[in-house]
Protein backbone atom coordinates (compact mmCIF):
# COMPACT_ATOMS: atom_id res chain seq x y z
CA UNK A 1 0.00 0.00 0.00
CA UNK A 2 2.70 2.46 -1.08
CA UNK A 3 6.14 4.10 0.69
CA UNK A 4 6.96 5.29 4.25
CA UNK A 5 5.68 8.21 3.63
CA UNK A 6 2.23 6.80 2.36
CA UNK A 7 2.05 5.01 5.38
CA UNK A 8 2.99 7.51 7.64
CA UNK A 9 0.48 9.66 6.12
CA UNK A 10 -2.31 7.36 6.87
CA UNK A 11 -0.84 6.77 9.94
CA UNK A 12 -1.05 10.39 11.13
CA UNK A 13 -5.03 10.55 9.76
CA UNK A 14 -5.90 7.71 11.59
CA UNK A 15 -4.98 9.34 14.80
CA UNK A 16 -7.56 12.09 14.18
CA UNK A 17 -10.54 12.59 16.45
CA UNK A 18 -13.64 10.55 14.68
CA UNK A 19 -10.70 8.54 12.38
CA UNK A 20 -9.67 5.02 12.23
CA UNK A 21 -7.16 3.23 9.97
CA UNK A 22 -9.62 2.74 6.83
CA UNK A 23 -11.20 6.28 6.88
CA UNK A 24 -7.60 7.65 7.00
CA UNK A 25 -6.53 4.98 3.92
CA UNK A 26 -9.55 6.50 2.53
CA UNK A 27 -8.61 9.52 3.02
CA UNK A 28 -5.07 9.72 1.73
CA UNK A 29 -6.17 7.18 -0.92
CA UNK A 30 -8.62 10.19 -1.84
CA UNK A 31 -5.66 12.85 -1.69
CA UNK A 32 -3.10 11.02 -3.07
CA UNK A 33 -5.56 10.60 -6.89
CA UNK A 34 -5.37 14.04 -7.47
CA UNK A 35 -2.03 15.20 -5.37
CA UNK A 36 -1.58 18.54 -7.07
CA UNK A 37 -5.84 19.52 -6.96
CA UNK A 38 -6.31 17.81 -3.48
CA UNK A 39 -2.68 17.17 -1.24
CA UNK A 40 -0.70 20.59 -2.12
CA UNK A 41 -3.96 22.75 -1.24
CA UNK A 42 -4.33 20.78 1.77
CA UNK A 43 -0.57 20.90 2.83
CA UNK A 44 0.08 24.58 2.44
CA UNK A 45 -3.01 25.12 4.61
CA UNK A 46 -1.54 23.15 7.27
CA UNK A 47 1.78 24.87 6.84
CA UNK A 48 0.00 28.54 6.73
CA UNK A 49 -1.75 27.82 9.93
CA UNK A 50 0.50 26.06 11.78
CA UNK A 51 2.32 28.73 11.26
CA UNK A 52 -0.46 31.51 11.82
CA UNK A 53 -2.15 30.05 14.80
CA UNK A 54 -1.89 31.22 18.64
CA UNK A 55 -3.38 31.60 21.73
CA UNK A 56 -5.47 34.43 22.67
CA UNK A 57 -3.70 35.91 25.41
CA UNK A 58 -7.05 37.61 26.58
CA UNK A 59 -9.66 34.73 26.72
CA UNK A 60 -7.40 31.18 25.64
CA UNK A 61 -9.05 31.14 22.11
CA UNK A 62 -7.10 29.29 19.36
CA UNK A 63 -6.80 32.22 16.50
CA UNK A 64 -4.62 33.89 14.11
CA UNK A 65 -4.12 37.31 16.30
CA UNK A 66 -3.48 37.93 19.70
CA UNK A 67 -6.24 39.40 21.38
CA UNK A 68 -9.01 37.25 19.04
CA UNK A 69 -11.26 38.37 16.32
CA UNK A 70 -13.85 37.43 19.53
CA UNK A 71 -11.76 39.39 21.83
CA UNK A 72 -11.41 42.41 19.82
CA UNK A 73 -15.49 42.84 18.16
CA UNK A 74 -16.80 45.88 19.23
CA UNK A 75 -20.03 44.07 18.52
CA UNK A 76 -20.20 42.09 21.33
CA UNK A 77 -20.79 42.64 25.49
CA UNK A 78 -17.44 42.87 26.52
CA UNK A 79 -18.77 42.73 30.00
CA UNK A 80 -20.91 38.95 29.35
CA UNK A 81 -17.80 36.30 29.82
CA UNK A 82 -18.68 32.82 29.22
CA UNK A 83 -16.58 30.46 30.83
CA UNK A 84 -15.97 27.17 29.38
CA UNK A 85 -13.71 23.77 29.28
CA UNK A 86 -11.73 23.82 25.86
CA UNK A 87 -11.69 25.95 22.97
CA UNK A 88 -14.06 23.37 20.96
CA UNK A 89 -16.60 24.39 23.55
CA UNK A 90 -16.19 28.13 22.33
CA UNK A 91 -16.65 26.87 18.77
CA UNK A 92 -19.47 24.74 19.85
CA UNK A 93 -21.82 28.09 21.23
CA UNK A 94 -20.07 30.18 18.27
CA UNK A 95 -21.74 27.52 15.80
CA UNK A 96 -24.97 28.05 17.48
CA UNK A 97 -25.22 31.57 17.65
CA UNK A 98 -26.24 32.10 21.14
CA UNK A 99 -24.04 33.73 23.12
CA UNK A 100 -22.73 37.37 22.35
CA UNK A 101 -20.43 38.34 24.97
CA UNK A 102 -16.59 37.25 25.21
CA UNK A 103 -15.59 34.08 26.20
CA UNK A 104 -13.16 32.51 29.25
CA UNK A 105 -11.35 29.39 27.98
CA UNK A 106 -10.05 27.34 31.15
CA UNK A 107 -7.93 25.03 29.90
CA UNK A 108 -9.85 22.12 31.07
CA UNK A 109 -11.45 21.24 34.37
CA UNK A 110 -9.99 20.78 38.36
CA UNK A 111 -9.08 16.92 38.66
CA UNK A 112 -7.37 16.19 41.14
CA UNK A 113 -6.91 12.55 40.67
CA UNK A 114 -5.51 13.78 37.11
CA UNK A 115 -3.31 16.22 39.29
CA UNK A 116 -4.65 19.21 37.58
CA UNK A 117 -5.44 21.69 40.23
CA UNK A 118 -6.21 25.55 39.97
CA UNK A 119 -2.55 27.00 39.23
CA UNK A 120 -3.15 24.78 35.64
CA UNK A 121 -6.19 26.82 34.46
CA UNK A 122 -6.57 29.54 32.70
CA UNK A 123 -8.57 32.23 34.92
CA UNK A 124 -5.47 34.70 35.30
CA UNK A 125 -6.71 36.66 32.25
CA UNK A 126 -10.41 36.55 33.75
CA UNK A 127 -9.26 37.70 37.28
CA UNK A 128 -7.14 40.48 35.51
CA UNK A 129 -10.71 41.21 33.50
CA UNK A 130 -13.00 41.08 37.04
CA UNK A 131 -9.89 43.07 38.56
CA UNK A 132 -10.31 46.11 36.11
CA UNK A 133 -14.10 46.36 36.49
CA UNK A 134 -14.64 45.17 33.08
CA UNK A 135 -17.16 42.36 33.91
CA UNK A 136 -20.85 42.29 35.16
CA UNK A 137 -22.01 38.96 34.58
CA UNK A 138 -20.23 35.32 34.23
CA UNK A 139 -21.89 32.35 32.46
CA UNK A 140 -20.50 29.59 33.40
CA UNK A 141 -20.88 27.10 30.73
CA UNK A 142 -18.93 24.01 31.90
CA UNK A 143 -19.57 20.28 31.28
CA UNK A 144 -22.36 17.97 33.47
CA UNK A 145 -19.41 15.86 35.08
CA UNK A 146 -18.27 15.50 38.19
CA UNK A 147 -14.77 17.46 36.98
CA UNK A 148 -16.91 20.04 35.50
CA UNK A 149 -18.88 20.66 39.20
CA UNK A 150 -16.15 20.86 40.90
CA UNK A 151 -14.68 22.94 38.33
CA UNK A 152 -17.50 25.30 38.64
CA UNK A 153 -17.89 24.96 42.47
CA UNK A 154 -14.28 26.13 42.88
CA UNK A 155 -14.97 29.10 40.67
CA UNK A 156 -18.27 30.28 42.55
CA UNK A 157 -16.15 30.26 45.29
CA UNK A 158 -12.84 32.04 44.10
CA UNK A 159 -15.26 34.56 42.32
CA UNK A 160 -17.77 35.66 45.38
CA UNK A 161 -15.50 38.60 46.48
CA UNK A 162 -16.31 40.17 43.16
CA UNK A 163 -19.23 42.34 42.55
CA UNK A 164 -20.37 40.80 39.55
CA UNK A 165 -23.81 38.63 38.86
CA UNK A 166 -22.50 34.16 38.04
CA UNK A 167 -24.76 32.42 36.42
CA UNK A 168 -24.66 28.67 34.62
CA UNK A 169 -26.13 27.05 31.78
CA UNK A 170 -29.31 25.02 32.46
CA UNK A 171 -29.09 21.19 32.34
CA UNK A 172 -31.71 18.90 32.15
CA UNK A 173 -34.05 16.30 29.74
CA UNK A 174 -32.96 17.48 26.47
CA UNK A 175 -35.78 18.38 23.38
CA UNK A 176 -36.94 15.32 22.05
CA UNK A 177 -35.65 13.60 24.72
CA UNK A 178 -37.68 10.84 26.87
CA UNK A 179 -37.59 10.59 30.29
CA UNK A 180 -37.26 6.55 30.71
CA UNK A 181 -33.54 7.00 28.89
CA UNK A 182 -31.90 9.82 30.72
CA UNK A 183 -29.44 8.67 33.34
CA UNK A 184 -30.18 9.86 36.95
CA UNK A 185 -27.77 12.89 37.48
CA UNK A 186 -29.50 14.13 34.33
CA UNK A 187 -32.94 13.78 35.61
CA UNK A 188 -32.04 15.04 39.29
CA UNK A 189 -30.41 18.50 37.55
CA UNK A 190 -34.04 18.68 35.14
CA UNK A 191 -35.91 18.80 38.34
CA UNK A 192 -33.96 20.99 40.25
CA UNK A 193 -33.63 23.24 37.87
CA UNK A 194 -37.40 23.30 36.92
CA UNK A 195 -39.32 26.56 36.59
CA UNK A 196 -42.66 27.77 36.17
CA UNK A 197 -45.05 26.10 33.84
Amino acid sequence: MGGHEIQQLIRLFGRLPGLGPRSARRIVLYLLRDPQARLQPLLRALDQTGQAITTCSTCGNLDTSDPCHICTDETRDQRLVCVVETVGDLWALERAGVHGGVYQVLGGTLSPLAGVGPEDLNIASLLARLDAGQVREIILALGATVEGATTMHWLMDRLAEYDVTLSRVAQGVPAGGALDVLDDGTLAAALGARRPA
